[in-house]
């Protein structure tokens, strides 16, 4: 009888491990945010960022407040294809915003970074509207794939969000736990576009190279700890 309980304990650990993945340090990342400057990003289309996206104690705060021109999403400098990236985030309550990958920065054909990247979204699933929509809360891959099971923090307390793609196997992670896991530009992942809000958007989810972006969704939002390891 003890070895059965022994076993279905050994058991239960293996499955849970499935969904988790073990804290393995930050050997081999790169930090895209060295806590006090906005170097290595700017706006979306522009050469700088905007005075709204502010660096404070050690976080990149999304002001709403401000100059109207000070906006838009915040982009890296450098293109990433295979990757595994890590960032904190909080949001205010009721606010919106989304990690965003494969950008292509191209403003003269593509308006939004939204135009060709795909989402983790990054919202206060219980006030904010999107929070009734299925594949828009939080760790979903926005509008595709609804995650696994809910694991977001409270409004106002930090999450650690990780996206890993590579070779065209995409998973996100939030707060330690796998909620979403898929193959990128298969002919499932064209039947799973189709059936979203992107159907008709002729290069979304296309790029195997691009830019990660912090949203701009007028809300208040902050970011910390992102780092990225090239795979």
């Amino acid at each position: 009888m003890k070895q059965y309980i022994f076993s279905a304990i050994i058991l239960t650990a293996v499955m849970a491990g499935c969904n988790t993945r073990a804290q393995t340090g930050d050997k081999g990342f790169t930090k895209l945010f060295d806590g006090k400057t906005t170097a290595g990003w700017h706006s979306y289309g522009k050469a700088v960022a905007g005075s709204k996206w502010k660096v404070e104690d050690g976080t990149l705060h999304f002001d709403p407040k401000g100059d109207k021109n000070g906006g838009g999403d915040l982009v890296t400098d450098n293109e990433y294809s295979n990757f595994h990236l890590k960032i904190d985030w909080k949001v205010a309550p009721k606010a919106n915003s989304g990690i965003i990958y494969y950008v292509n920065e191209d403003p003269a054909k593509y308006q939004q970074t939204y135009s060709t990247g795909l989402e983790m979204q990054v919202l206060d699933d219980k006030g904010h509207p999107d929070g009734k929509i299925t594949k828009h809360n939080s760790g979903d891959l926005y509008d595709i794939i609804k995650s696994s099971s809910e694991t977001v923090k409270p409004v106002g307390e930090w999450n650690t969000a990780e996206i890993i793609s590579k070779d065209g196997k995409l998973e996100h992670y939030l707060n330690g736990v796998k909620v979403v896991s898929t193959t990128l530009w298969d002919e499932n992942w064209k039947s799973l576009v189709a059936g979203s809000k992107f159907a008709g958007w002729k290069d979304w989810g296309t790029f195997k190279s691009g830019k990660i972006a912090l949203q701009d969704h007028g809300d208040e939002v902050w970011y910390r700890n992102i780092m990225i390891k090239q795979l």
